[in-house]
């Protein structure tokens, strides 16, 4: 006979009044989340009968429970979940729980814990999880499967008769808008949990937002994850608002909030500095005059130049440090470039990293595909290992992605592709120089590089940017949540072996306990930008000539005016890409949800930068 695993509802009655309407662990009253739990575990033989049954509370089956529930939960998740199921059972309208954590946190484990628990109790049966972005959504199915041990169908937005999929499904946010009447039929249908992940996607007025405001209104509960719930356009997020600082306007019993420092205090996240990478511009506009451009006063304008066209907007310091510089040939990025000293310092951290942590990686996120392509080059001249390269127009980006998270090497490359939710554990090291310059993006950035990979974990996150007033300013904040402990850099006093863990001599050449031969790299060294000569990085001048090393980089006004792009044969300049960018999302998801197979197939042939051209071409026709 096979066995049976859950208690049926006469069951689960008559064990509640057995109790007394009372936890039997805690005596708390049990409210109608409450478990039917096996005294003799179901996986160690135990019969679904009443003589082995018992009435708890949520949160006493979490701390009591079996390996399925329990398993590596963090006490701040076994508090989330107890709190979730308090918001859920108790008597109000409002069928939404929050869930605001700091990245790397746990959040995915825990909101996976939770459907388990409602499935368990049959308060669901169903569960949608919704997320940023392909790879997230993939992340999704595999953890989700290894907590609560369902398959999670994905779908996208083309995929029909959604309702008949697998029991659990996950998509896209850019797919809900498609797919909200399935999602409807699929809520009306069964008792479903949705988790939407990444919640500051869904703005009210945007097409997310209206998508998922429809499609899971009749979801029996919703399962809100976020860690940064600023949104970069200020707009508010469909069923909660946020102020500019990121406070959520909600019920404090609706919501668990887990911030970045308290996470590094607790030990789920690293703890990361900030360097803070000085630089200034010498841009020489002909033989008599030059402008000076530093991260921290305006480039003051010489009356003869001021009437260059867009000299101006071109003499801004973040774009020069986001244009590449070249070698006399035009191909070969020049090594004592800005980026060149940035690239060694990157290197110097990752190199001092991996003392502690042998599969350490680094991040680059770079502005556009030429400063990622850039970025590539610069990093195998000067590391000598050619990096993982990811952005949108490339094909198999996920898969790339998932092989570095795998592999042991020292650098990827991303253009908007390693972002929210993203999990590569092993990163430590981020080079940033992105597009978007908003608080958002710019804590889901630190995220990629502050998960821990275990309590063993000792090592630091390293944040490698621009001396620039808005960086500073997002960087002093999340440095005000940290604790004087947790800011305390100490350089390493051993290295691990990669292969037995042993701790070692820092200048061992090989492990004393198995005998693996270490990587012999030297020290890294920068060359004089007069004569040549190699420095140690962190020298002030030079050795051998004197030479200063204040990062005072020389460039020409054609380097400083480079703008725009150029995209299968048309020039875009700045603002049109800059437009195109913004609006491209939205404009793709109307077009999208048409079903017009004319204008989806024009849109798959149109590069996301010329969407502004292509909108102001065709308005002189409406």
């Amino acid at each position: 006979m096979t066995r049976r695993r859950f208690f049926t509802k006469r069951q689960k009655k008559v064990l509640r009044i057995s109790a007394g309407n009372q936890c039997q662990i805690c005596k708390a009253p049990l409210n109608k989340v409450f478990h039917a739990d096996h005294q003799r575990p179901f996986s160690r033989g135990g019969l679904t009968l009443l003589n082995n049954g018992q009435a708890l509370c949520a949160a006493c089956n979490l701390s009591k429970g079996n390996k399925m529930l329990r398993e590596n939960l963090r006490p701040w998740q076994q508090e989330a979940i107890a709190k979730c199921m308090d918001w859920f059972s108790a008597s109000n309208e409002n069928k939404h729980f929050v869930i605001n954590a700091a990245p790397g946190a746990g959040k995915t484990i825990c909101a996976s814990k939770i459907a388990s628990v409602l499935l368990a109790s049959g308060e669901i049966e169903r569960v949608i999880v919704i997320a940023p972005r392909t790879e997230v959504v993939r992340q999704w199915s595999e953890e989700f499967y290894a907590v609560v041990g369902r398959n999670m169908t994905r779908i996208t937005g083309s995929d029909v008769n959604v309702e008949s999929y697998g029991e659990d499904l996950c998509a896209t946010w850019s797919a809900v808008q498609g797919l909200s009447e399935a999602f409807q039929l699929v809520c009306s249908s069964k008792k479903t949990l949705v988790i939407c992940d990444e919640h500051h996607h869904a703005a009210v007025k945007a097409a997310w937002g209206d998508g998922a405001d429809s499609a899971f209104k009749n979801a029996k509960y919703v399962l809100v994850l976020t860690g940064t719930p600023i949104r970069s356009d200020g707009e508010e997020t469909v069923w909660m608002a946020c102020d500019s600082n990121g406070q959520i306007n909600y019920p404090e019993a609706g919501i668990y909030t887990l911030t970045y420092g308290q996470s590094v205090d607790l030990e789920y996240c690293r703890p990361a500095t900030f360097h803070r990478h000085d630089g200034k511009f010498t841009v020489s506009v002909d033989d008599e005059t030059s402008i000076d451009v530093s991260g921290t006063e305006n480039a003051a304008l010489p009356e003869n130049v001021k009437n260059i066209k867009g000299l101006s907007a071109a003499l801004d310091f973040y774009r020069l440090v986001c244009t590449p510089k070249y070698c006399l040939d035009g191909v070969t990025p020049d090594p004592n470039s800005y980026h060149g000293s940035m690239v060694r310092w990157g290197i110097d951290k990752l190199d001092e990293t991996k003392n502690l942590m042998p599969e350490a990686g680094g991040l680059v996120i770079a502005p556009n595909i030429e400063m990622a392509e850039y970025f590539c080059a610069l990093l195998e001249q000067i590391d000598g290992e050619r990096p993982t390269l990811v952005h949108s127009k490339m094909q198999n980006a996920d898969e790339k992605i998932s092989s570095f998270r795998r592999s042991n090497k020292r650098w990827i490359v991303s253009v908007a592709m390693i972002s929210e939710g993203v999990d590569i554990k092993r990163l430590r090291v981020l080079l940033y120089l992105p597009y978007a310059q908003t608080e958002l993006s710019f804590r889901q950035a630190i995220g990629r590089v502050v998960r821990s990979m275990g309590k063993d974990d000792t090592s630091r996150a390293y944040v490698v940017m621009p001396t620039h007033k808005i960086f500073e300013a997002f960087a002093r904040r999340v440095e005000g949540e940290m604790s004087a402990k947790a800011k305390k850099v100490e350089r390493p006093k051993h290295k691990k072996c990669p292969v037995c863990e042993n701790q070692c001599a820092l200048n061992a050449t090989e492990c004393d306990e198995c005998g693996h031969e270490f990587e012999s790299r030297g020290q890294n060294m920068i060359p004089c930008w007069q004569c040549d000569v190699l420095n140690p990085i962190g020298a002030t001048e030079c050795h051998s000539c004197g030479a200063s090393f204040k990062h005072d980089y020389k460039i020409s006004l054609k380097d400083a005016l480079r703008v725009g792009a150029i995209i299968r044969g048309m020039d875009l300049d700045e603002d049109e890409v800059k437009h195109s960018e913004k609006i491209s999302a939205s404009l793709r998801a109307d077009i999208l949800s048409s079903g017009d197979a004319v204008l989806i197939s024009m849109l798959s042939r149109l590069p996301e930068e010329a969407t502004s051209r292509l909108v102001k071409i065709t308005s002189q026709y409406s």
